[in-house]
C-alpha cells in the first residue's frame, strides 16, 4: 500500500485506485465527486456533540457545578447581594430620618421610580449620559484601534516605549489623572492656554468644554485596554492573509476594514461593550474635574446624580433607583448587542 493509501485508510476514508491522483485527494479529505457530499467524510462539517453523546450534566455530573462553586459563592456576595440591597432600598422611603431612626421605614413600591421618571431634570441628565458615552466609546475605540496598529508597523524600541506610556496612563487613578488634566488646561498656570493662546480661558466654564475636557481624560485612561487587547488580536492574524492582501494591492485602510476587522470581530465586540459599561458609569472624573457636576449641574450624569441625589440630598431611596435604572439600561444594551451579533452567526 503506497503512502497515500495508508493515510487514507488511517482516516477512514476508502481507498482509491493508485492510478486516480484527484481521486487520493478527495478521499483522503472525506469529499466524494465533483458535486456531491461525501457520506463519511473527515472533513465534512456536521453536528457537534458532546463526548459522551449525551448532555453535559450526563458526562459530568455535578464535578463542574463543584468547581464553579468557590466563584459562584464570591460573585453572590460581591454582586448579587449588593444588588439586591440597592434594588430593596429603591422600594421604601429612606431619607435620613429613617438612618437616624427618627422616622420609620415606609413601604412606598414604585414610588421613587414614579418621582424620578416624572422628573424633567432626570431625562436631561439620561440624555446627556447617552450622548457623552457614546462619544468616549468611539473615541477610546478609535484611538486605540489606530495604535495598535501603529504598535505593528513601529521598531521594537518605539513599539516598547509606546507600550509602557500607555500602560502608565492605564495604572494612573483617575483621581490623579483628572488633577493633571486639570492642570494642563488651567487658566492661569496649565501650558495648554499658553501654546494655543487662548489666555484665561476657563475649560470648565462652558458646559460643552467641559464635557470635552473629561473626554480627553477618559479617553486617556481607557484607550489602553482597547490598544493591548487589538494589538494581541492583530499579532495572532496570519501573516499569509496579510501578505495576500497586500500582494492584492489592498490600501491599509481596506486592510483593516475587509480583514482585519471581521477577522478581530470577537475582539472588538469584547472591548465595546466594556467601554460602554464603563463610560457610562463614569464618575471619578466628571466629578474631580466639574466639582461635582458642573456650574447648575450642567455637566452631571447618571452616576453622579446618583450620588448627588442620594448623600447631598439623603435620598437614599431614590439614588437607589436611579442606580436599579442605570443597571437596567446597561444590561438591555449588553443583550441586544450580543443578540445582534448571535443573529449575524459570531460565537461568543
Amino acid at each position: 500500500m503506497s503512502d497515500s493509501a495508508s493515510a487514507t485508510a488511517a482516516l477512514g476514508a476508502p481507498a482509491a485506485p493508485s492510478g486516480d491522483r484527484s481521486g487520493k485527494t478527495r478521499a483522503a479529505y472525506g469529499g466524494g465527486p465533483p458535486g456531491r457530499p461525501s457520506a463519511r467524510g473527515v472533513g465534512r462539517p456536521g453536528p457537534r456533540r458532546g463526548v459522551s453523546g449525551g448532555s453535559p450534566r450526563a458526562g459530568g455530573g455535578w464535578t463542574p457545578w463543584l468547581y464553579l462553586a468557590p466563584a459562584l459563592v464570591v460573585l453572590g456576595g460581591l454582586l448579587v447581594y449588593p444588588i439586591y440591597q440597592l434594588g430593596l432600598i429603591s422600594f421604601f422611603q429612606y431619607t435620613q430620618a429613617q438612618v437616624s431612626g427618627g422616622e420609620p421605614t415606609t413601604f412606598e413600591g414604585f414610588g421613587n421610580y414614579a418621582e424620578l421618571f416624572g422628573d424633567p431634570r432626570f431625562w436631561q441628565v439620561l440624555f446627556a449620559t447617552v450622548l457623552f458615552a457614546a462619544a468616549c466609546v468611539v473615541s477610546t475605540l478609535a484611538v486605540g484601534c489606530a495604535l495598535a496598529v501603529l504598535l505593528t508597523r513601529v521598531r521594537a524600541v518605539p513599539r516598547l516605549a509606546l507600550m509602557l506610556a500607555a500602560l502608565g496612563a492605564w495604572a494612573t487613578p483617575a483621581v490623579t489623572g483628572s488633577t493633571v488634566w486639570l492642570f494642563l488646561f488651567d487658566p492661569d498656570f496649565g501650558p495648554v492656554n499658553r501654546v494655543l493662546g487662548l489666555g484665561d480661558h476657563s475649560w470648565t466654564y462652558g458646559r460643552l468644554s467641559a464635557f470635552f475636557l473629561v473626554l480627553l481624560e477618559v479617553v486617556w485612561c481607557s484607550f489602553p485596554f482597547v490598544m493591548v487587547t487589538v494589538y494581541a488580536g492583530i499579532r495572532a492574524v496570519p501573516g499569509e492573509v496579510l501578505e495576500a492582501a497586500s500582494l492584492d494591492g489592498a490600501s491599509q485602510w481596506r486592510v483593516w476594514r475587509s480583514v482585519l476587522a471581521p477577522m478581530l470581530r470577537p475582539i472588538l465586540v469584547v472591548v465595546t461593550i466594556q467601554s460602554v459599561i464603563w463610560d457610562f458609569k463614569v464618575f471619578t472624573q466628571i466629578y474631580v474635574m466639574t466639582n461635582g457636576g458642573g456650574i447648575a449641574g450642567q455637566n452631571m450624569v447618571l452616576n453622579v446624580y446618583a450620588y448627588q441625589q442620594a448623600f447631598a440630598s439623603s435620598q437614599y431611596g431614590l439614588g437607589s433607583a436611579i442606580g436599579i435604572v442605570t443597571l437596567l439600561i446597561l444590561l438591555a444594551v449588553t443583550l441586544v448587542y450580543l443578540r445582534l451579533l448571535r443573529r449575524q452567526g459570531e460565537e461568543l
